[in-house]
């Protein structure tokens, strides 16, 4: 009777301590409804970086392709795109400092979006082939101050998604992102194409994207939510200040003594095997000048960690110490840089590699390779998104990075072969008022076959890699870690441009293309490596 008394109470206890049943349906329609605010605010965000970025990039290579400026050269005004690379050096001034009436990162994020729409209005005043110089570092411009909008979102995102919907919210990201290529890229092909009669010159395509960027901070400004505050002590502000001062004076610095003496190293060091080889004297000075890029770099860095260290960068210290105490840490750093390697060594010459090289029309360009192509890219983010909850993180950047670096072998394939293998299509004239073909354009079938392989894969492995990202990152410090972090994975797509404007000049595109499929297997190894601590990561959630 005793046992069965106690069963009873048991039972009792067990009855008792379950929720009531009325408010689960409550709550979970209204978790549905600020799941459905989060990925939608996650989608336009995504938008708003990706339309700066295009513009600093394939783009801004289209314009400078169309004002007669040599390859090799537009391989190194890649390097506008710098400031992805160092943004998490003023990153922690984000973290740290909140401007205004707007809340944690929306001040920042509707700053950077107005000064954004400034820099384009500016550039789209300038001409390439009358004053590149003036040109470059206003492109520079444009670079760091979407650099900064990308600290800022990135961060917004990182804070506003929990766990369980960073997947799914990094493909989104992705789709919006990919949307305003489309815009920024794609349709901005179309626009200026003569044979098309496009209307637009490119000066007028970047005052309509200043337009949008300045529609895009009132929307910041107005309709996203604000996320909480992080718990723990704010570092001693003059300390940052200061800190964020040594940092740029080592850096200015650096840059100094690279200037002065990078190059004199460089020649000496390049300088026998030179002698002896047939390049001609303007690929030559090419290599001289990346050698020379690399050691001023190899400089510059050590000097920048130094004055962080001396002057009590708190906010940037604290950060870097909080990321390195988690198991792997260092592994993760070389995974980012590799990961992302192939694919933009690939990408990093694609428009005048299609259009100069293959001798694709504008038009055909801008449909198969930035509309359709990105329209792909967005299937295959969602699709990546997808499948992640299935494959969960390790086996989704396995398995994506494996289709990434077989993608490379197509664009082989295209340089071996040519155009005319594969029967194509042609896509007859049409006025959809914001986008128009005067004239029926016919696509090759082997540069669609190849597009959408690409951009399939590279979609599918974006979103696991900004999933991946994102995990790795404490909310306290989300700004600081999730810059250092794309700063890592931006070194490919940034860095690899000057070596490979040289490199498709000297080997040619066939054995270009071969390359960055070799460049991609490294990542392929290090995720094997990793796979416990990966696999770690996605207990998180």
């Amino acid at each position: 009777m005793a046992r069965r008394l106690r069963g009873d109470n048991r039972g009792a206890t067990r009855r008792t301590a379950r929720p009531p049943l009325p408010a689960v349906p409550a709550h979970s329609v209204a978790d549905r409804l600020a799941a459905l605010q989060r990925l939608v605010v996650v989608s336009v965000l995504g938008f708003a970086s990706g339309l700066p970025l295009a513009l600093t990039g394939q783009a801004l290579q289209a314009w400078m392709t169309a004002d007669g400026i040599d390859i090799a050269t537009i391989g190194f005004l890649s390097l506008v795109g710098l400031p992805y690379t160092f943004k998490f050096l003023w990153a922690p001034l984000m973290d740290r400092f909140d401007l205004p009436w707007l809340g944690r990162r929306r001040g920042w994020l509707v700053l950077t979006q107005l000064a954004l729409a400034a820099a384009l209005w500016a550039l789209a005043a300038t001409s390439p082939s009358a004053s590149i110089r003036l040109f470059a570092l206003l492109a520079v411009a444009v670079a760091f101050v979407s650099a900064s909008q990308d600290v800022v979102i990135d961060a917004y995102r990182t804070d506003l998604l929990p766990q369980r919907e960073r997947g799914l919210g990094a493909s989104l990201n992705v789709m919006g992102y990919r949307l305003a290529m489309i815009v920024s890229g794609g349709l901005a092909l179309i626009w200026t194409d003569p044979a098309q009669h496009g209307a637009w010159s490119w000066p007028e395509v970047y005052r309509a994207m200043a337009m949008l960027m300045a529609g895009a901070a009132l929307l910041s400004a107005t309709m996203l939510p604000r996320v909480p505050m992080p718990a723990g002590r704010a570092s001693v502000a003059r300390h940052d200040l200061f800190g964020f001062a040594a940092v740029l004076a080592a850096v200015a610095l650096g840059y100094l003594l690279s200037d002065r003496f990078a190059p004199p190293v460089s020649l000496a060091l390049l300088g026998p095997w030179l002698e002896g080889s047939t390049l001609e004297p303007r690929l030559q000075q090419r290599w001289i000048d990346l050698v020379a890029l690399l050691l001023g770099i190899g400089l510059t860095l050590p000097l920048a960690a130094w004055a962080a260290r001396r002057a009590r960068f708190e906010t940037l210290l604290s950060g870097l110490a909080s990321y390195f105490s988690q198991t792997g840490a260092a592994g993760f750093l070389l995974l980012i840089v590799l990961y992302k390697l192939g694919d933009a060594f690939a990408g990093s010459l694609m428009t005048p590699f299609l259009l100069k090289s293959m001798a694709y029309s504008p038009a055909e360009v801008g449909v198969v390779n930035k509309v359709i192509g990105l329209w792909l890219t967005i299937f295959g983010a969602l699709l990546g998104g997808a499948l992640m909850l299935r494959l969960r993180l390790w086996r989704a950047l396995l398995l994506f990075g494996v289709l990434q670096a077989a993608s490379n072998l197509g664009f082989w394939w295209l340089a071996v072969y040519g155009k005319g293998v594969l029967p194509g299509l042609t896509l007859p004239a049409f006025d959809w008022g914001f986008v128009a073909l005067a004239q029926a354009t016919p696509v090759d079938g082997g540069l669609l076959m190849v597009i959408a392989v690409e951009n399939l894969s590279g979609g599918m492995g974006t979103a696991a890699f900004v999933a991946f990202l994102m995990s790795l990152c404490n909310q306290r410090f989300t700004a600081t870690q999730y810059a250092l972090l794309s700063a890592f994975a931006s070194v490919g797509r940034v860095w690899v441009g000057p070596l490979a404007g040289v490199l498709a000049e000297s080997i040619g595109w066939p054995s270009f293309f071969v390359v960055s499929t070799v460049l991609a297997l490294p990542a392929l190894a290090m995720l094997v490596w990793l796979r416990r601590p990966i696999r770690a990561l996605e207990g998180g959630g």
